[in-house]
């Protein structure tokens, strides 16, 4: 695994945990995340399938449950690489009001 391969899994295990854990994670943080998957390919120092298998070990390891559980078996669709499907859970909503 090289470098950037191996910064990659730092970055995606402290994004990962926090979420797991309940906390929100900056979009910057993602967003830098994305930028260094795409380096990876381009430099040619992994494939995006083997960045994607490398993200989804991660994400597996911090929240039990693997990506396709929590986003489909099509999740590629619908974040298309180098997107890290990384959501905060939802916030509970109660009414304010009554009605």
């Amino acid at each position: 695994m090289g470098a950037l391969l191996q910064e990659l899994q730092s970055r995606w295990q402290v994004m990962f945990a926090s979420l797991a854990a309940g906390d929100d994670l900056p979009p910057g943080a993602r967003l830098r995340g994305e930028g260094m998957m795409e380096a990876a390919v381009l430099s040619g120092e992994a494939s995006a399938n083997e960045v994607d298998a490398a993200m989804a070990a991660t994400y597996l390891h911090a929240f039990g449950r693997s990506i396709e559980d929590d986003f489909r078996a099509d999740w590629r669709d619908f974040y298309p690489f180098p997107q890290i499907p990384a959501m905060s859970r939802r916030a509970p909503v109660f009414p304010s009001t009554p009605d």
